[in-house]
């Protein structure tokens, strides 16, 4: 009985643990529901069912599936400004 309650005890401690760290709104890492806002300002050529959130500096990407290969590339507006969620992090001065 006491190996059967570790054995459910430690399933549920590895299973916890294999958690990705994103939210609920998103599955695999993308957006289930892309914001409205940049929904609207995204271009027209971009695929908006696979879009996540770069963490390295916090703009959206989207994959983006070629004859070679898949890839992530920079969402990005109608006159090719990248959106993102954050300001970018200002470059040292000197």
């Amino acid at each position: 009985m006491k190996a059967r309650v570790w054995i459910i005890g430690c399933a549920t401690v590895l299973v916890a643990a294999c958690e990705n760290g994103q939210s609920s709104s998103s599955e695999g890492g993308f957006y289930k529901e892309l914001p409205e806002g940049v929904r609207a300002i995204a271009a027209t050529n971009q695929d908006l069912t696979a879009v996540r959130i770069d963490p390295a500096d916090g703009c959206y990407v989207y994959r983006y599936v070629g004859p070679v290969e898949t890839t992530f590339l920079p969402l990005r507006t109608a006159d090719g400004r990248p959106i993102c969620s954050r300001e970018p992090d200002a470059a040292p001065v000197g």
